[in-house]
């Protein structure tokens, strides 16, 4: 009788434990995520004001501006979407998605502001392109820490016994922040000549 209660006992302190240690871990990638929001924030913050910067300057691009305009208001939407539950797979795919979007489009709009002289060396396009690259750095490594913390939860809620407890508490798997856009992928080539 005893034994029983004892095994009965540490069964329960066990699936305690663990269920706590998956809390715990759901709470990091969750705050991961909450680093990765305040960035894209800003940068989302930083986009109208780059666009009126170039405004005066790109008249012949407006088509190109308003584009820029609404994938921030689209990254916005699904940002806020996977804020309200980070690391949920439609979310995360969501924002994936609206993020490689603007990031092309942002790209564009560098190659067209490249045509313009006069704008590209105006002090307030200067001084918001260094914002907006800093921020780009800053985006990087909170979303590294954010993949960090993913993968140690996908990974604790996946391994046995853990995962026979995940699995009865609701614990589903979260979402990772990928890059898709190639060119951020590939390693930058420099020359010399």
């Amino acid at each position: 009788m005893i034994f029983v209660l004892l095994l009965i006992t540490a069964v329960a302190v066990y699936v305690i434990v663990r269920y706590n240690r998956l809390v715990t871990l759901r709470e990091r990638f969750r705050n991961a995520f909450s680093q990765i929001d305040v960035q894209l924030k800003r940068r989302w913050d930083l986009i109208p004001n780059l666009v009126e910067t170039a405004r005066g300057y790109m008249q012949h691009e407006r088509e190109t501006l308003e584009a820029v305009i609404e994938a921030r208001n689209r990254a916005i939407q699904s940002g806020q979407a996977a804020a309200a539950n980070p690391g949920a797979p439609a979310a995360m795919m969501g924002l994936m998605a609206a993020e490689q979007s603007l990031t092309g489009l942002l790209g564009r709009f560098f190659g067209l502001a490249e045509g313009y002289p006069d704008l590209k060396a105006s002090d307030n396009m200067l001084a918001l392109q260094e914002e907006l690259a800093s921020t780009e750095n800053r985006i990087a490594f909170a979303r590294q820490a954010y993949n960090d913390a993913v993968m140690r939860f996908n990974a604790t809620r996946q391994s046995f016994p853990t995962s026979i407890i995940a699995n009865a508490f609701g614990f589903g798997p979260a979402e990772f922040f990928r890059v898709e856009v190639e060119s951020e992928r590939a390693v930058p080539r420099t020359s010399f000549e």
